[in-house]
């Protein structure tokens, strides 16, 4: 079955299978930074932006994506550094499986909710798991990024 995906503002054209995932798509196609955790839509290491909207692609099939434009970390270049730059300032530095998911959802967030509370920070992160850190440093990067009070 053949498809086109418009993926960090480039065109492909893709054949793939009926039951094949977005996730193993995209990792055929070269974007590593997209990660394989737990396949079963727990985790959010394999989150990517489907039409700027978060979603797990271990999940979602890649024919559903047909025509839709789809961002993973490398889309989004020099954004993606200020969210680092933040998390790193507050001394949670990690082992980066996690990282690329963290940094598009808080991209997404950023996009949506204009004058984000903490409480909403948690709510929207709650589906990015991370396996060596304790939260608290990415929450306080993420916090000041997003100058919630």
């Amino acid at each position: 079955m053949k498809i086109s995906l418009n993926i960090n503002n480039q065109k492909y054209d893709c054949q793939i299978e009926p039951d094949e995932t977005l996730l193993n798509l995209l990792r055929k196609l070269g974007f590593k930074s997209v990660k394989k955790g737990c396949d079963t839509a727990t985790c959010g290491v394999c989150t990517v932006l489907l039409n700027e909207n978060p979603i797990l692609s271990c999940s979602y099939l890649a024919v559903r994506a047909d025509g839709k434009n789809i961002t993973t970390v490398e889309g989004l270049g020099k954004k993606a550094d200020a969210i680092i730059d933040a998390i790193v300032n507050e001394g949670a530095d990690q082992c980066g499986f996690c990282g690329p998911a963290l940094i598009l959802t808080v991209y997404a967030l950023q996009k949506e909710l204009k004058n984000p509370t903490m409480e909403d920070v948690n709510r929207y992160l709650a589906g990015n798991l991370c396996r060596c850190s304790g939260y608290e440093g990415q929450l306080r990067g993420i916090k000041k990024f997003l100058g919630v009070k």
